[in-house]
């Protein structure tokens, strides 16, 4: 399920298809994709999650921006 809340450029049937294409969703696949399993918990714990640019924070990367941009025609 794809809700934008109203803010979508493009229609969310493509963007759900985008993202069926592209991404294997299954937790073990999530967790192989950003190499979940490493002992990262320390540097983890210490100033957050989100909005880090250290290679150990898997989940920051932006790799698959442009494969997705063109997917979807902008």
């Amino acid at each position: 399920m794809i809700d934008t809340y109203g803010t979508a450029k493009i229609d969310p049937e493509k963007i759900l298809k985008i993202v069926n294409e592209l991404f294997d969703l299954r937790p073990k696949k999530i967790i192989e994709y950003l190499d979940l399993l490493r002992p990262i918990y320390k540097k983890t714990a210490w100033g957050g999650h989100f909005g880090r640019e250290e290679p150990e924070f898997t989940w920051e990367r932006l790799d698959m921006v442009e494969t997705i941009r063109r997917e979807a025609g902008i």
